[in-house]
């Protein structure tokens, strides 16, 4: 696979706005992972998404959506397990 750029909404700089210094390193090592594996191990499709995907770091989850052609994810958000699929 080949290199994928990342693009992070709004909500993710609020959204990290609320972690602790210790776990905003490990979801930024997550992110930065994304751009050489898209899907790694532990992502979970998203029900009733034609392609958004979430992956676990600790108590934190990061939705994400994945572009195939343009080689592009977007980042969604970053919130703690509780609260992110909470409409």
């Amino acid at each position: 696979m080949g290199v994928y750029r990342v693009v992070l909404s709004r909500a993710v700089e609020h959204d990290m706005r609320k972690i602790g210094s210790k776990q905003i390193e490990r979801i930024m090592h997550a992110i930065r992972s994304l751009t050489e594996t898209p899907f790694p191990s532990g992502c979970k499709k998203l029900k009733d998404a034609h392609s958004s995907y979430r992956i676990r770091v600790g108590d934190y989850r990061i939705v994400y959506e994945v572009d195939l052609e343009e080689k592009r994810i977007t980042v969604f958000y970053v919130r703690h397990r509780k609260d992110v699929y909470r409409l």
